[in-house]
């Protein structure tokens, strides 16, 4: 192969350009806009990064809009943060208007904003508590904050996007088994399933695809508080602290044997988004270490 060949080949291979000194910007995703809800910190703040990361613009949509200004500052690619209401639609279509005006089109919506669990100020779940006392304040709170957020937002994006483009919806796989411990937020969740299918269905003639990530057993601040309800209510976690509990639960819980991150879920979101899943829609797709086969464990040292 001459000079001119070994140049063509390094140009068709290098997918990867220099933003700024020492970081690096993936082209899979130039040119596209990706509106994020719930993201100015935790898993959502992660999904942005990845997405910026892939090279496309960002919009960061939360009700912590300072929040949200200070997440988009810190991303690679050109990036806005947003305070809105995910479950307000003025708010919701008043947020994707800014983001086509802005960044000059909408192609990625992912609806991430969310309560789990006991994590909210909305919703006081208590661990283990039975379905028959759960308060309806409480079942309404998850709802409103799981559910309802994924249907508002998609339907103020959706006028905006075009073939090609992308929802992706984040679950949970409290939707794919009994929850005790989380009820509504279960049943909420199962409810963003079902819509994620319901879209996909509804907006395949048009060429957009509708999916869901269901993340497992990640360190997170819902966890904190669910690990301390544990160590309350479990006289055998006494000594623990709430990362050993969460650890424990790891081990007797996923079958792998280990946590998942919020850039699990980074990742997922970007070939989700991407022409690598250009025939995925309408699926729930789950990254939990094998949590939801329904088995523990096993020691290497099992017969």
């Amino acid at each position: 192969m001459d000079e001119r060949g070994h140049s063509r080949r390094a140009k068709r291979k290098n997918t990867r350009i220099g933003i700024r000194k020492g970081t690096t910007v993936s082209l899979e995703l130039q040119n596209r806009v990706a509106l994020i809800t719930g993201a100015a910190r935790g898993i959502g703040a992660a999904i942005a990064q990845h997405l910026s990361d892939a090279g496309a613009k960002i919009a960061i949509a939360d009700l912590d809009g300072e929040g949200a200004k200070e997440t988009a500052k810190t991303l690679k690619t050109p990036a806005i943060g947003l305070s809105a209401d995910a479950s307000d639609e003025t708010a919701m279509h008043a947020a994707t208007d800014r983001v086509v005006t802005e960044l000059g089109s909408l192609d990625i919506l992912v609806n991430n904003a969310g309560i789990g669990g006991p994590d909210t100020n909305a919703a006081k779940a208590s661990l283990e508590i039975p379905l028959t006392e759960l308060s309806v304040d409480d079942w309404d709170a998850h709802l409103h904050t799981n559910l309802r957020t994924a249907f508002v937002s998609s339907r103020a994006a959706i006028p905006h996007l075009s073939r090609g483009s992308s929802i992706i919806n984040i679950a949970s796989i409290a939707a794919l088994m009994p929850s005790v411990s989380m009820p509504a937020y279960g049943a909420a969740k199962a409810g963003v399933i079902h819509l994620t299918r319901t879209l996909a269905s509804q907006l395949a003639g048009r060429g957009i695809r509708v999916n869901a990530i269901c993340p497992g057993y990640l360190w997170t601040r819902a966890w904190e508080m669910i690990a301390s309800q544990i160590k309350n209510n479990n006289p055998a976690y006494k000594e623990y602290t709430a990362r050993e509990i969460f650890e424990d639960v790891i081990r007797n819980s996923v079958p792998l044997g280990t946590e998942q991150t919020p850039e699990d879920v980074g990742h997922m979101v970007v070939f989700l988004a991407s022409d690598k899943g250009k025939n995925i829609t309408g699926q729930a797709l789950t990254i939990d270490g094998g949590a939801t086969l329904g088995g523990r464990k096993q020691r290497s040292d099992s017969p």
